[in-house]
């Protein structure tokens, strides 16, 4: 199953004029599903940066090559003729490149910069289990390890062409 993410629009810097001036371009989007176990779980938030550069190790949000409305949560692990090679960190799910093949420029739509995963449920409200869970809330995600623990190069860097259509108020939910 594909790992779907909802993105809300939370954006600076929007239209030719924001672009021009070099403002960033920030969203949310939350994970559902577990293709990226144990670097992100189901209920995750990420805060993404809409056409951002891509490079090897980084965690994208992409559309899926087959079904375009749906945005999937995925690792770059290379450069491929087509496009980039991505792969979930769970290797027990496979709905990846390795099913879908090369996924181009295009439909990669923001790179990960964070995690925020959200706050223990009311049964653990011990101070070492909200210590524990403040420590590891925020996490930088990116470059550094790849799917399987394997450390991810820093070659295939490269720009998206085309500038991503958002607005503050619009919510796209996959389904």
């Amino acid at each position: 199953m594909p790992e779907r993410t909802r993105e809300r629009g939370r954006e600076r810097g929007q239209g030719e004029d924001g672009e021009r001036h070099g403002l960033l371009r920030i969203g949310l989007a939350e994970v559902y599903n577990p293709s990226m176990v144990p670097t992100l779980r189901p209920g995750d938030q990420l805060v993404v940066r809409y056409g951002a550069g891509v490079r090897v190790g980084d965690v994208v949000v992409l559309r899926h090559p087959f079904a375009q409305d749906l945005l999937i949560v995925k690792r770059v692990v290379g450069r491929r003729p087509g496009g980039w090679w991505v792969e979930g960190d769970n290797p027990y799910v496979h709905n990846d490149s390795r099913e879908f093949g090369a996924v181009p420029d295009e439909l990669v739509v923001a790179r990960a910069l964070a995690r925020l995963r959200p706050p223990p449920g009311a049964g653990q409200r011990s101070v070492a289990g909200l210590l524990s869970w403040a420590a590891s809330a925020v996490r930088p995600v990116g470059s550094g390890r790849g799917p399987l623990g394997r450390l991810a190069g820093r070659s295939g860097r490269s720009g998206r062409s085309g500038r991503p259509e958002r607005s503050l108020s619009r919510r796209l939910r996959a389904r």
